[in-house]
């Protein structure tokens, strides 16, 4: 019996699939493919090149850009050197914009050379950042003290030799879940999981499938579990730059995808595209959705011969993930399987069966605080109260504890999959 490895943080897991995977496909970006192997060098020559521009350890990279491969190579590589990054959502400027990258103390940014402009009208309003470097698309000359992306992508290919902080911080992800300006979940190195996730993604995922995403890298779904799962498992992905309706099946055909993620209005924009003799003939076989409707559900996976698995999940949840693969009822996001958790209502009081309530979970008792906010310890005190994590979404339980979700629980909305605060919606024209 081959014994299972044992992983202590995700860089080790990339290495380990690149040794061991070798020349299989894993990243496939339109007719690119990059190899296990070619992932976990261009991973290390990241870390390593931004460490001869200068960068010390502890030092942050802020991502402006759309989705490719080097935005992969950056917020994988870039911790193997002891760096953090932040991805930024491409559709900020202005104050919006202003704001995550001076509270994020990032020293450098990378940023497409078409989104450069929205940095330039900041002028000196980028917070401490001292690097830009561009991702070019054109020949034209890079703007005044900007350095071409590709020049810090050749850095050293050997492994970086940097002793990894368990306490440092690996990554940054903004989240509008409550009023005012984003806050910035911490995620570091001693929180990675790479264990847990290899388990789980070995399990779950057959061995012949193909992940695919059109989802924005700046959103977890996409950045976190698509890249990571397909990674974990030592399966291929497919990347598109950006979602296509009318071009999606296409896109799924020509990567061969059996697996997507879908996530809010994904699976009823696709519903509204005008049906084609060829609607079932693809190759996926599972949809992993977020806040699929219900009365979609069903009509989807018969139009297109797939098998939708719901699911629910945050990046400041504390790790509280849920899953119906199926086994639960249309509509459901499935069961809390471990831990402790109540419904309640504004007041702490348990609701009953039926009636909606915030879900909370019970903290893991190795982990008083699960859930950290950069540079903001009220609202991480807020999140976990008393040992319980506050999901700050509103649920209801049937008599067989399924829970359905139904709506935020604070002062924000949701658009596609993405919580949106209320001050995003008075300052629309800013962002």
């Amino acid at each position: 019996m081959t014994e299972s490895p044992v992983f202590n943080y995700f860089h080790e897991l990339i290495d380990y699939q690149g040794q061991k995977l070798g020349d299989k496909p894993y990243l496939m970006h339109g007719d690119l493919k990059v190899s296990f192997a070619e992932y976990n060098e261009l991973t290390c020559r990241a870390a390593n090149g931004l460490a001869v521009q200068g960068a010390k350890p502890g030092d942050g990279m802020a991502i402006l850009m759309g989705n490719c491969p080097e935005y992969l190579y950056l917020f994988y590589g870039l911790p193997r050197g002891g760096f953090y990054t932040v991805p930024i959502n491409t559709a900020l400027k202005g104050e919006g914009l202003t704001y995550i990258l001076g509270n994020s103390d990032v020293k450098y940014l990378t940023v497409d050379e078409e989104l450069y402009p929205k940095i330039a009208e900041l002028g000196s309003e980028i917070g401490n950042v001292q690097k830009v470097f561009i991702r070019r698309s054109s020949d034209h000359a890079l703007p005044d003290d900007c350095f071409d992306l590709n020049e810090l992508l050749e850095g050293p290919p050997d492994k970086p030799e940097f002793p990894i902080d368990p306490k440092g911080i690996k990554y940054l992800m903004y989240t509008s879940g409550t009023t005012g300006f984003p806050k910035g979940v911490v995620n570091r190195n001693n929180r990675d999981n790479a264990q847990g996730l290899y388990g789980l993604a070995t399990m779950l995922i057959q061995p012949d499938d193909v992940l695919f995403t059109a989802l924005p890298l700046f959103h977890a779904n996409a950045l976190i579990l698509t890249t990571s799962w397909a990674l974990a498992a030592g399966v291929p992905f497919g990347l598109e730059k950006k979602f296509s309706a009318s071009g999606f099946w296409d896109a799924i055909r020509h990567y061969g995808a059996t697996q997507f993620n879908g996530i809010g209005s994904l699976i009823p924009i696709i519903m509204k595209q005008p049906e084609r003799p060829d609607d079932g003939d693809n190759p996926v076989r599972t949809v992993i959705s977020a806040a699929c409707p219900a009365n979609l559900w069903e009509a989807f996976e018969k139009r297109y011969q797939v098998k939708i698995w719901e699911a629910y999940g945050a990046v400041d949840g504390g790790g509280v993930m849920l899953f119906n693969m199926g086994d639960g009822p249309v509509g459901s996001v499935g069961k809390v399987n471990s831990g402790e958790w109540k419904l309640i209502d504004e007041n702490g009081n348990e609701v009953p069966r039926g009636e909606p309530g915030e879900l909370i979970n019970q903290a893991p008792t190795e982990n008083k605080s699960p859930v950290e906010y950069y540079k903001n310890p009220d609202a991480s005190t807020k999140k976990v109260k008393d040992g319980w994590i506050y999901s700050g979404d509103l649920f209801y339980a049937d008599e067989n504890d399924y829970l359905y979700f139904v709506d935020r629980a604070n002062d924000s909305m949701r658009r596609r999959g993405e919580n949106i605060s209320s001050y995003e919606v008075e300052n629309w024209r800013s962002l």
